[in-house]
Order: structure tokens, then C-alpha cells, then sequence
């Protein structure tokens, strides 16, 4: 799918290259394509002059891959949060190519920032003179979304350790350990996204059509210092999930560590009583205590006795 945004447009316009070919007229600002087949993506090659990477080009890791200028133009992949309101959000590339003309976007989901920005466009339709001033629009709609979703994860932690911390004696550790989990594969995410942003804005800020406009440095800059920022407050979060997570397997060896006492203590307070009547429960003939008529009473005060004396020998120890 192909989505144009002109200037001064107040909305996006589909293109179907089947039916009507594509025509690239000069007051286009914006090419977003949204899943594009081979034939979105040739029509858009043939319209521009450029190669566009293919999905798998998208997905490489490495810096070359990934940022890069061919034919005059700028590749920028990065990736990018969405469905941030999961407990862990997704996390795919999208790829940004800054010409002199158009700025052209290649995405396979819907991050929430493209959406923030068409709302944003249909309200100022004048807001973007340029591809360079549209894709910094774009960033800042990126970082603002993914400070959203930090705060989110960030809120969830400190729930979590609420519940830790809450001195219960019964706490599902099973299910905060889960929990936990979650957060931290969040706060990776989210790691992995904001240093890939920074490294684009690392990029752009030696392009000709950034660095000659001083209002787009300032842009850049500011947008490099909330990155920074959150990054940063990010850390804070995944050092705090850490923390807990030592903390709750703490809590955990402690509980486990009370119930082994207790058997233990049980064990030892059991043992000789158990001895008294094991011996009396023998079957020999000639035992003096048997035909005596307080013999009974004797044993069973000394099975008392025999429990009672090691329990406050331990709490006397402060065992118990």
C-alpha cells in the first residue's frame, strides 16, 4: 500500500500502481509505504530514481546496512516500538529515506507515531515545507511515544515492587517473577530502539540538508538530548527490575528457608519421643516397666518431656 501526503494536503491519498501507475508530482511531501508487493516497490524506485531496500535488507543488524547515502540520498533504518500498550512491545524496523524531494518511509506494522503524525499534519497542514523537516516531525512524534511507553513500563515496575515489598507473608513470587520478566525483555526493547535512533540522529546531523538550517540543528539536537535522556531513565528502570528480581529471590530462599527449619525443628523435637516409644514398643517378655501401674503414665510424661525440652532449648538459642 501507498500513501502520498502533499503539501498543504489535509490527508493521506492511496495510490494503486495497477490501476493508475505512479506519477511523482512536485508538491509531494511524504511516500509511505505500507507493506509494499514488488510492484509498490518499483513504481516508487522508477518514480525516484533509487533503490529501496527489501524487508530482509531492513532486518540486518549491521551499521553499513543501516545508515548509509547512495545516489544522493539518505537510508536511515531504525526500530521502533509498537503495540506499546502490551506488557512486552513489539519491536520492528522501519526504514527512512531522505531525498531532496520526498521523505519516503517503508514499514510492515503500524507504529503509533505515523498515525500521531497524520493527526498532526491534518491539523497544521502547513506544519512540514520539506521531506528534512517532515522526518524530524516524525522523530520527535517517535521519542514522544516511546517516553509513553517507558513511563508505562516504569509504572509497572514500581507496582510490582510495591508487591515485593508489601512484608505479606504470602506473595505470589511465581507470577511478579513473570511479571518482572516481562518488564525487563520491555526495557530492552525499548534500550534497542532508542540507541538505534541515536545513531540515526548521529547521522543526519552531517547531512547537507540538516547542517545548512540552523532551526533543523536545534530540531536535531533537541531530539538527540530526550533520546539521551530517556535511555538514561531507561537504565534506571531495567537497574531497578534487576534489583527486584534479586530481591524477590531473596524472599524466596528466606520462605524455603523458614519451612526447612520448621521440619527440621519438628524432626528434632519429635525424634525422642519417637525413641521412647519405639522401645517400650518392643515385644520382649521381661520388661520391667510393663506390669508396673504407673509405667504408662512414666512414658508418656517422658514423650512429653523428651518434645517439650528441645523446643525451649531452640527458642532459648533463638533458633525458633
Amino acid at each position: 500500500m501507498i500513501h502520498l501526503y502533499r503539501r498543504a494536503s489535509p490527508g493521506p491519498v492511496p495510490v494503486d500502481v495497477r490501476a493508475a501507475g505512479f506519477v511523482l508530482a512536485p508538491d509531494i511531501l511524504w511516500i509511505d509505504l505500507i507493506a509494499p508487493d514488488r510492484d509498490e516497490e518499483l513504481a516508487v524506485e522508477g518514480a525516484l530514481g533509487l533503490l529501496l531496500p527489501t524487508r530482509d535488507e531492513m532486518a540486518e543488524l549491521e551499521a553499513s546496512s543501516r545508515l548509509y547515502r547512495e545516489d544522493g540520498a539518505l537510508y536511515l533504518t531504525a526500530d521502533l516500538i509498537h503495540n506499546g500498550d502490551a506488557e512486552v512491545p513489539a519491536l520492528a524496523p522501519v526504514t527512512f529515506v531522505m531525498t531532496s524531494g520526498p521523505l519516503v518511509t517503508i514499514r510492515y506494522f503500524d507504529p503509533r507515531p505515523f498515525a500521531m503524525m497524520v493527526e498532526k499534519l491534518l491539523r497544521e497542514p502547513n506544519l512540514c515545507a520539506s521531506g528534512a523537516s517532515l522526518f524530524l516531525h516524525l522523530m520527535e512524534a517517535v521519542i514522544d511515544r516511546a517516553s509513553d511507553v517507558l513511563a508505562r513500563n516504569g509504572a509497572r515496575s514500581e507496582e510490582i515492587a510495591g508487591l515485593i515489598f508489601a512484608g505479606r507473608k504470602t506473595v505470589g513470587f511465581e507470577k511478579l517473577i513473570t511479571r518482572l520478566g516481562q518488564a525487563q525483555r520491555a526495557t530492552g526493547r525499548i534500550e534497542q530502539s532508542l540507541s538505534s535512533l541515536a545513531r540515526v540522529f548521529a547521522f543526519v546531523a552531517l547531512d547537507e540538508h540538516i547542517a545548512h538550517d540552523k532551526a533543523a540543528r536545534e530540531h536535531l539536537r533537541s531530539l538527540s538530548r530526550d533520546a539521551s535522556s530517556l535511555s538514561d531513565h531507561n537504565q534506571t528502570v531495567a537497574a531497578s527490575i534487576n534489583f527486584q528480581l534479586s530481591a524477590a529471590l531473596g524472599l524466596i530462599n528466606i520462605e524455603q528457608s523458614a519451612i526447612i527449619k520448621i521440619f527440621s525443628v519438628a524432626a528434632v523435637a519429635f525424634m525422642p519421643p519417637t525413641l521412647i516409644a519405639s522401645i517400650y514398643g518392643m515385644n520382649f517378655r521381661h520388661m520391667p516397666e510393663l506390669p508396673q501401674v504407673w509405667g504408662y503414665p512414666l512414658a508418656l510424661t517422658m514423650m512429653v518431656l523428651a518434645a517439650i525440652l528441645p523446643l525451649l532449648w531452640f527458642r532459648r538459642k533463638g533458633w525458633l
